[in-house]
């Protein structure tokens, strides 16, 4: 039975449903796509459950949605999801702290500054002692000044530098800039690897973090894995629908639930919106 248009489509039952819902929600996001490629399969999933087809530009156009702070291809964990007048409140709703738990590695550095990269350096850790990291963790707590990776997703003259570095071009670091970390906490230490527990603003690169925490230590260090534990209000246990939940009547279950946690969330920073009033928001989290 259709019942009303979105950009001159007439719509079903399910469609109609699907463009009435509104707000945010968590997705789980796995090891390997990328964050875009995890909002794109969402959507083809909830166009297909419509009844809709997903090849034509103008159907796609008609569905809000948007994502609300980049996860690296080898990352997991929260990624929040705005839809239809949703994707209005990532800026603002979404500014407060992230939590990580990342693992690091002494003893190697790679270009990315995580695992999936190219060693460029060794040097020994032996004597590194438990003691010595905990100390070194203060100096990283607080308001600090930190220098992004190359291998990101800033921007050159309107290029991810990425995909410079992949292209082999020649490309000059970001100058430091300023970031915040509320806490940070040593969880496990089995040299070479340490796990730890990150909560922060807006901008930071826990990569870049693992690094220079390496460097502090008179030896090197590469992030092994990475798992956003939090993004403002919704964590990972409690709020991330994992694929198979991916469907209308979930997502509008979890729109209800979600709209209580909305009230009260800090704004410490207003995230960064590229392109007003499309699908994507990036706060380059990593």
């Amino acid at each position: 039975m259709a019942t009303r248009e979105a950009g001159g489509v007439v719509l079903g039952k399910a469609a109609e449903k699907l463009f009435s819902l509104s707000g945010l929600f968590a997705v789980y996001k796995p090891k390997g796509p990328t964050s875009a490629g995890v909002l794109n399969l969402l959507k083809e999933k909830l166009l297909a459950e419509a009844g809709m087809q997903t090849n034509m530009n103008k159907r796609n156009q008609v569905l809000k949605i948007g994502h609300g702070g980049t996860l690296d291809s080898a990352a997991e964990g929260v990624l929040v999801i705005g839809i239809g007048k949703g994707t209005k409140m990532l800026g603002t709703m979404l500014a407060g702290s992230k939590k990580y738990t990342a693992i690091g590695l002494l003893g190697k550095a790679t270009d990315t500054l995580d695992a999936t990269g190219k060693v460029t350096e060794e040097k020994p850790y032996d004597q590194i002692t438990k003691g010595d990291l905990e100390n070194v963790l203060q100096k990283f707590t607080g308001d600090i000044m930190q220098v992004p990776p190359l291998y990101s997703a800033l921007k050159k003259d309107g290029e991810r530098l990425s995909t410079l570095m992949k292209r082999g071009e020649a490309v000059e670091a970001k100058p430091a800039r300023p970031v915040r970390v509320y806490s940070l906490s040593l969880q496990q230490f089995q040299p070479p690897l340490f796990t730890l527990d990150v909560e922060c603003g807006g901008g930071f690169y826990v990569r870049s973090l693992v690094s220079d925490i390496g460097k502090e230590l008179s030896t090197c260090a590469t992030m092994q894995e990475l798992t956003r534990t939090k993004h403002g209000p919704f964590t990972l246990e409690e709020h991330a629908l994992h694929e198979d939940k991916w469907t209308i009547d979930e997502i509008a279950r979890s729109l209800e639930h979600c709209t209580s946690l909305l009230p009260g969330e800090p704004s410490h920073k207003k995230l960064k919106t590229e392109h007003p009033g499309e699908t994507a928001v990036s706060c380059e989290d990593k």
